[in-house]
């Protein structure tokens, strides 16, 4: 009997109608592989992944597979995106057995839960075999079974552990870390490796704010290189905006067309980050498009953002985004279709399969004529409104909580920088207004969300789905990165209200999540407890969660003034910063809020009856360094404490700069407030 059809994950209920007899993750799961003597087949995967449908399609939805792993196992299925703690031990496990690790995910346990055999797709032929193989070494072999799974779990323990090396994240470790990704950089293509190739966000976002701090033009052109690259390239919605989630090769061109909401959140971030240090055409365009496809493509009305949008269409990967000249002759006419051909690299061969092509941006068009841009544009829109009438990919409409705050942080930030760059003359002013108009209404509508619904008894819940919470528990990540959002949003409105539920998340947090050297371990004391309790500090496609409570502790901190906020962050990435020079690929967001740290962070208060156009909250906007918090309002604002006690001098407005909580004397003019941030 298949138990997935009340499930709330929609990469369960893609299994529900399998013929095998799926349950969720559960214990009465492990107690009815104990009852029979079986093992546990754990599958693991998320709703937009490729070789997750291709393996179900052969494999799961086969009566004759589907009948061998009835027989011989009790059959879990895990949405890895609402059960990251799940997915985290099978994950260490996955990688320890075979060395690397990917979705669908495919682990053999004991009853206990203990993993003993594990790899990812298996091709239906190679995955029967395997059935037979496992089955047959559970009945005959037991105890070298049983061995094998204690020697992993002892692996995995200890590649999880706590209590190591410990050292402060000093201004030489950061060095180090932006000289190291300056050395496996891709001089060519931009970005780090070889394919498949991912958008390195964190890493970027570092670098920029290292760039800041010591004025490195080598950081700076790694990201203004990288940026290039990839919104020039098919990784890029050349249409719709937006990020697919890796190319296949190494230099952007043809993506794995699967949309993920933290992919596009932080990315927004990047570009924003460069537009305003820069005032880059490109990264202005790329931010404004990225923040239009969260809000159109990902945001659901009284909700959040959902997860992703996925690989397929109809089975067929790229299906919704390909083009072949013909194409676009057949939706533009002739002459426009021989312009978009040349414009976005579309041939006769293809660069996709069958002849087809995904649209790149083969031209230097941001800084063309107008006449030229505008007909880009217009071509766009044309080619934009045919590819709606084709079939369009799934969506993943789950709420994750921790996603979302990643997304809330991105529009914030884009929203001051959109407000710095406004001007009626721009030619499309008109767009951009837009744009910030429906990302500020999506990005509120989320966080009421997760205040209203994904806080439940002071305690956060990882998923949402048709505006019902779910089961699982918040893990770390979701605590940072919410509380992070909470923090950014108070910054952008002055509500009191975001501030507080920050600090209640990271109160919790702090009681519930810490481990004994100053670390985080991923799950609270009281959750669910798994054959490890996993506590990885290194980020990866999202941050880490004990990378992203630093961030939260050290904004929470600044906009507060509460020192022990600021001590604990700094106990957190004492724990990361052995591995910060090392593994600079992984550890991008700790060095991200490492810079913030090492900067200050600058806490600016601006006292003005004009919170959104002062020209002195645009000057502290502009020219902030790392990690600077900035708020904006009356003298004693209630609930800003940064606004407490800090009158306008002569009744003109007043900014206020402290740095690592302490002030120097309030100034009155621009000229003034830039010195004090330079």
């Amino acid at each position: 009997m298949n138990r997935l059809a009340d499930a709330t994950s929609p990469y369960l209920l893609q299994h529900a109608d399998n013929p095998v007899d799926w349950w969720p993750w559960c214990d009465e799961a492990f107690a009815e592989a104990k009852r029979r003597d079986v093992p546990v087949l754990i599958s693991v995967g998320y709703a937009a992944c490729h070789w997750c449908h291709v393996m179900a399609h052969e494999s799961f939805e086969n009566e004759g597979v589907a009948q061998l792993m009835n027989d011989d196992f009790v059959c879990v299925k895990v949405d890895r995106e609402e059960r990251p703690d799940v997915d985290a031990v099978y994950m260490t496990a996955t990688q320890a057995m075979t060395g690397q690790g990917g979705w669908p995910m495919t682990v053999f346990a004991t009853p206990d839960g203990t993993p003993f055999f594990c790899g990812t797709y298996f091709p239906r032929a190679n995955f029967v075999r395997l059935l037979g193989s496992v089955a047959t070494a559970w009945r005959d072999q037991r105890e070298a079974v049983l061995k094998q799974g204690a020697a992993v779990v002892e692996a995995i323990g200890g590649a999880q552990a706590v209590g190591g090396l410990t050292a402060p994240l000093t201004a030489e470790l950061l060095d180090a870390a932006a000289d190291q990704l300056a050395t496996e950089y891709d001089e060519t293509n931009g970005g780090f490796g070889g394919a498949p190739k991912f958008p390195p966000h964190m890493n970027l976002l570092f670098l920029l704010r290292h760039h800041q701090r010591t004025g490195s033009t080598r950081s700076l052109e790694i990201v203004r290189h990288t940026c290039e690259a990839m919104a020039r390239g098919g990784l890029h919605d050349q249409l719709a905006g937006g990020f697919a989630r890796y190319s296949v090769d190494g230099h952007w061109t043809v993506p794995h067309f699967e949309k993920m909401l933290y992919d596009n959140a932080l990315l927004l971030r990047v570009y924003t980050q460069l537009w305003r240090l820069t005032g880059d055409r490109l990264a202005r365009r790329v931010a404004r498009d990225t923040a239009r496809f969260l809000a159109d493509e990902l945001h659901r009305a009284g909700e959040g953002f959902a997860s992703a949008l996925d690989a397929d269409t109809e089975g067929v990967e790229g299906l919704t985004y390909v083009w072949t000249p013909a194409q676009l002759v057949e939706v533009l006419g002739e002459e426009d279709g021989r312009f978009a051909a040349d414009l976005f690299g579309v041939t006769e061969q293809g660069n996709f399969e069958g002849g087809t092509s995904v649209l790149r941006l083969a031209r230097d068009v941001d800084d063309a004529d107008p006449e030229v841009r505008a007909r880009w544009q217009e071509v766009v829109g044309r080619l934009l409104a045919a590819r709606d009438t084709r079939p369009q990919p799934a969506r993943d409409d789950k709420v994750v909580a921790a996603w979302n705050g990643l997304a809330i942080t991105a529009i914030a930030e884009f929203q001051q920088v959109a407000a710095l760059y406004a001007s009626p003359d721009d030619e499309d002013a008109n767009l951009m207004e837009g744009v910030t108009i429906v990302s500020d209404g999506a990005m509120r509508d989320a966080a009421e969300h997760l205040a209203a619904v994904h806080v439940v008894d002071g305690r956060l819940r990882r998923v949402s789905r048709d505006k019902a919470v779910g089961e699982p528990a918040g893990v770390l990540e979701d605590y940072g990165c919410v509380a992070e959002a909470f923090c950014a949003l108070h910054q952008l409105t002055g509500e009191g209200r975001w501030l507080t539920l920050a600090g209640q998340l990271l109160d919790v947090a702090l009681a519930r999540f810490a481990a004994p050297d100053g670390g985080f371990y991923d799950t609270a004391d009281d959750a669910e407890r798994l054959v490890t309790r996993p506590a990885d500090p290194t980020d990866n496609a999202t941050p880490a969660g004990r990378s992203a409570m630093v961030a939260a502790l050290v904004a929470y901190a600044a906009l507060t003034g509460h020192a022990r906020y600021r001590e604990a962050a700094e106990a957190a990435l004492s724990t990361v910063a052995p591995i910060v020079a090392r593994h600079a690929r992984f550890t991008g967001y700790s060095a991200t809020v490492g810079e913030a740290l090492l900067s200050g962070p600058y806490e600016i208060a601006v006292v003005t009856d004009d919170p959104v156009g002062d020209p002195l909250l645009a000057t502290a906007l502009r020219h902030a360094p790392p990690g600077a918090v900035v708020v904006a309002g009356r003298a004693d604002q209630p609930g800003v404490p940064l606004l407490a006690d800090r009158p306008a001098l002569g009744g003109r407005p007043t900014a206020y700069v402290c740095r690592g909580f302490v002030c120097d004397r309030p100034v009155t003019t621009v000229d003034d407030l830039v010195a004090r941030l330079g």
